[in-house]
């Protein structure tokens, strides 16, 4: 099982930027289909983006399109998520996750239950 491993969380005003990175160990990391969550105080967690396992094709949340990307590199194992325009609502705990998956290289996941590994998050803060 991979195990992921965020970082780059952290307090700033709105309008700022940050970058999430999230490090998977193991082999074959190149084959797993990655996504970011999020989960708010007092909200369930939501989808905020994910990415097939070639980096060919990716997804944004509606409340985030424009103002978030993610990307990944395969030879450092590491996914990113590239958040600028950040909102005093992006305030959450952002988590990283993976699945392994024998399917096509444009194949993105959205949902919660499609993943099977995890992160332990990283807190965003964003102060108006």
């Amino acid at each position: 099982q991979v195990q992921l491993v965020e970082s780059g969380g952290g307090s700033v005003q709105a309008g700022g930027s940050l970058r999430l990175s999230c490090v998977a160990s193991g082999r074959a990391f190149s084959s797993y289909t990655m996504g970011w969550f999020r989960q708010a105080p007092g909200k369930e967690r939501e989808f905020v983006a994910a990415i097939s396992w070639s980096g060919g094709s990716t997804s944004h949340a509606d409340s985030v399109k424009g103002r978030f990307t993610i990307s990944r590199d395969n030879a450092k194992n590491t996914v990113y998520l590239q958040m600028n325009s950040l909102k005093p609502e992006d305030t959450a705990v952002y988590y990283c996750a993976a699945r392994f998956g024998p399917w096509g290289p444009y194949v993105i996941l959205s949902t919660q239950t499609a993943y099977n590994a995890w992160g332990q998050g990283t807190q965003v803060t964003v102060s108006s």
